[in-house]
């Protein structure tokens, strides 16, 4: 098998391969407890789902590209597929083994017209990063700039297609509902978004205007070493999350960080433009001029008005506690059916969500919140775990990417213990509404 399998028939001998162990491994689960009188142990159901997850990652890995952005879709802050997915599938954030030196450098020359060491005045050969779709290499430019230069692995985007009826083959035994196509759908959109990296290096030009500011640094397009396969961008120093708390930094240090993520992310809003919808650690760098480096511009989404509308609604009436106004919200989004089949069951659904919505909340009610409350962290996880839709698809495809936002914020502020200042987010909230419903905003 070549070094990144390609063809309809390796994808597909692999993706079956894998079907057929994790259809294997709950079947003789399943098997077990009907002919044994003992109760489930949450242990044993656990260790399953964990040793299935590791075997999609196992295989996956192999096949990288779109398998792996399809599985860390569905189990990223979704509960759609079980948490023990997300918790093993997020490694395909850091720990994917990048293609082999001879390959990489074929792909620059294909895309740019030559070896990387005769356009780079100097060019790592080891990758520094490897992730689903593509990995970087640091470089250096003639003049001198230090670049980042993101290499596709072949044939990606040729692949999306397929692996996409692939992967429904392969999890409809986790995930149910009337709407699983339109959220393959919606994957499929981002997708080939992200496998375009002139795309991408648009969204980086957009992104720079507004954010190389005092706080934030993005870097910049350098469009003529640039492809849909290769993109070279300014390269930015700093410190991810996870070394960074290896240093063990003070409460005043982590409220910085923490305050600079969370306003990067309602200033996205407060600018009414497209979203960075990637919000992981590894996309994120703590830079030593003080400043939040934003980095992998290759999912971001724009939200429909109306949809988005709805979902910014959402907060100012949870806050105000107006249960007719959350269940309206909820029927509008699709998120409880308005004549369910079982109304007791539908019921209880909607007391969850609303639970979980005003948990969610909590941290808009006062001046500061601290996200390093362990019970908050507790109640939101226990909500997560608790999911009476898990794998279900309910609701609008858009919130696939708007809660992985939100959500992935809250675990970055969460694993910094941060205490936040909320004043000014809740301010830009408000104004967001306004201008939604064509109102002239408040004063900001």
């Amino acid at each position: 098998m070549s070094d990144f399998p390609s063809s309809k028939f390796e994808r597909g001998k692999i993706f079956a391969k894998t079907g057929f162990d994790v259809g294997k491994n709950y079947a003789k689960h399943y098997l077990k407890k009907s002919v044994s009188r003992k109760k489930d142990k949450a242990d044993d159901l656990h260790d399953l789902h964990n040793e299935n997850a590791k075997k999609i990652f196992s295989e996956f890995t192999k096949l990288r590209g779109t398998a792996l952005k399809i599985a860390q879709s569905l189990s990223m802050d979704q509960g759609l597929l079980p948490e023990e997915f997300s918790e093993v599938l997020t490694q395909a954030q850091y720990q994917v083994p990048p293609i082999n030196k001879a390959l990489a450098r074929s792909i620059v020359k294909k895309e740019l017209g030559d070896y990387p060491e005769k356009l780079f005045d100097e060019f790592s050969a080891d990758a520094i990063a490897a992730a689903s779709i593509g990995q970087v290499h640091k470089a250096k430019l003639k003049n001198g700039q230090v670049v980042a230069v993101k290499i596709q692995y072949p044939n990606v985007r040729d692949t999306i297609k397929n692996d996409l009826k692939l992967a429904k083959l392969l999890f409809k035994r986790f995930i149910k509902g009337p709407d699983v196509d339109e959220y393959f759908e919606e994957i499929q959109e981002r997708l080939l978004e992200e496998t375009d990296y002139i795309h991408e290096g648009n969204e980086i030009k957009r992104f720079a205007k507004r954010f190389n500011t005092e706080k934030f640094a993005t870097p910049r397009w350098i469009e003529d070493y640039s492809s849909r396969k290769v993109l070279t961008m300014t390269f930015i120093e700093g410190q991810h999350l996870n070394k960074f708390l290896k240093t063990n930094p003070s409460q005043e240090e982590r409220n910085y960080w923490g305050q600079l993520l969370w306003d990067f992310f309602h200033k996205q809003i407060k600018y009414r433009g497209p979203i960075h919808a990637d919000a992981h650690p590894g996309n994120f760098l703590f830079k030593p001029d003080g400043r939040l480096g934003i980095i992998d511009f290759g999912c971001v989404k724009s939200f429909p008005q109306k949809f988005y509308h709805k979902y910014l609604k959402l907060l100012p009436t949870h806050l105000d506690e107006d249960i007719e106004e959350v269940k309206r919200l909820y029927l509008d989004l699709g998120i409880i059916r308005e004549n369910p089949s079982n109304p007791k069951k539908e019921e209880q659904f909607f007391q969850f969500c609303n639970n979980y919505a005003n948990a969610f909340a909590l941290p808009y009610k006062k001046d500061t919140f601290d996200f390093g409350d362990e019970q908050f962290k507790k109640d939101i996880n226990t909500y997560a775990r608790q999911m009476p839709l898990m794998n279900e698809t309910r609701g609008s495809k858009h919130f696939i990417y708007s809660t992985r936002v939100h959500l992935g914020l809250y675990n970055l502020l969460m694993k910094l213990k941060a205490v936040i200042d909320t004043r000014e987010s809740r301010k830009i909230a408000e104004n967001a509404i306004y201008y939604y419903e064509g109102n002239q905003p408040v004063n900001e």
